[in-house]
């Protein structure tokens, strides 16, 4: 993998065709396939669960698989992802009751922990718990839907959590979700984010393999 990863979000692909649209974009240079997890509950959606990730496994898909956890509760769920083939966990934690002991679960189950942040959550969830992280996910839309704006304060917010990770002096992932395109990949990769979530920008695109070496070509530009 190289040191920027770009990950489709199977939000926007063609369910009736998911085996093979994941096949199509990690033929095309995905690195790993993003997983939204919707509960109709903690957001105004419902997708996905357990089954299909377990489904993209048996299938072949052998890159990681970034779980995203817009549910609550978590806990309940964290062991069925991981059983599932889950690489990454990533959950909000507005939705958990003790933000640290769902981190440790997600680690105990095998997984690496993130924690997701919305546009307006503070960054003082991370005082404390972002030496157990291996993933902060920045969201720059409000969670619950696909194909959304990119709201541009989600920059102030890269950066900002760049330079606490910075200060740890252990390698984290900074993730960035939300309305990310060709048009402004590159500064979010300039605000510091290592980790590109896309949905629409690829999957609503007529060439993927093209779409995603546009993109590393605008962060390669840096």
């Amino acid at each position: 993998m190289s040191a920027h990863w770009i990950a489709p979000s199977i939000l926007s692909a063609d369910f009736a065709r998911l085996g093979e649209e994941v096949d199509a974009v990690i033929a095309a240079g995905a690195d790993l396939i993003h997983f939204d997890v919707m509960d109709n509950h903690y957001v105004p959606n419902l997708t996905i669960g357990p089954p299909v990730c377990e489904a993209l496994r048996k299938h072949g898909v052998a890159v990681p698989i970034d779980v995203h956890l817009m549910v609550r509760p978590v806990d309940r769920i964290v062991p069925d992802f991981a059983r599932a083939g889950a690489g990454f966990i990533s959950f909000h934690p507005e939705a958990s009751e003790h933000i640290d002991r769902t981190i440790e679960l997600i680690r105990e189950h095998g997984c690496r922990p993130g924690l997701a942040l919305n546009p307006a959550t503070p960054l003082e969830y991370l005082d404390y718990t972002l030496e157990k992280l291996d993933l902060v996910l920045v969201m720059s839309v409000n969670p619950g839907f696909g194909g959304q704006r990119f709201i541009p304060s989600a920059l102030r917010k890269l950066e900002a959590v760049r330079r606490r990770i910075e200060t740890i002096g252990r390698p984290v992932r900074l993730e960035v979700d939300g309305g990310v395109k060709v048009e402004n990949i590159q500064a979010c990769a300039r605000a510091g984010a290592d980790t590109f979530v896309a949905g629409s920008a690829i999957f609503g695109s007529a060439d993927y393999a093209a779409t995603l070496r546009a993109m590393r070509a605008q962060i390669s530009a840096l």
